[in-house]
């Protein structure tokens, strides 16, 4: 192995690294919002996008979330038995699943509504510095 090849394996020079580190870290710092409730972070997020815009397919779910199928179903699935949504095939092709949300499920918006707040105190970033975060991440997730 070459002097360059080691230096490209070293973890200080892996942008993937902080961004995974960066992550979990935020995620943590829900955890404890989210047991009262009984939720997940993936949970919250799918009630997040369903609260905008409910009633998507499974795939339009999946696109807006960057999640696929494969890990997308069996959360649904967990979410339909505690009574948040509802799962339907669509008549016209069976491999279309609707998602729509219960009263329960629009319920816990109200629930979650302070916590956006209370994880914005925990992270110590200017709003100039969150929102340029925000555009890289999102510049990352389109390519």
């Amino acid at each position: 192995m070459t002097k360059g090849q080691d230096e490209r394996l070293k973890l200080d020079h892996q942008l993937c690294f902080p961004l995974y580190a960066a992550s979990r870290n935020i995620v943590k710092r829900y955890t404890p919002f989210f047991r009262p409730l009984g939720i997940t972070y993936t949970q919250y997020i799918v009630f997040m996008a369903l609260w905008e815009k409910d009633g998507e397919t499974v795939g339009e779910l999946g696109e807006r979330l960057f999640l696929d199928t494969g890990t997308l179903t069996p959360l649904l699935k967990k979410m339909e038995q505690a009574g948040y949504l509802t799962r339907t095939r669509e008549s016209r092709d069976e491999r279309v699943v609707t998602i729509r949300l219960t009263q329960q499920g629009r319920d816990m918006k109200e629930k979650c509504a302070e916590i956006p707040e209370k994880i914005g105190g925990c992270i110590r970033l200017s709003p100039e510095e969150a929102g340029a975060l925000y555009r890289l991440l999102h510049k990352l997730l389109e390519t």
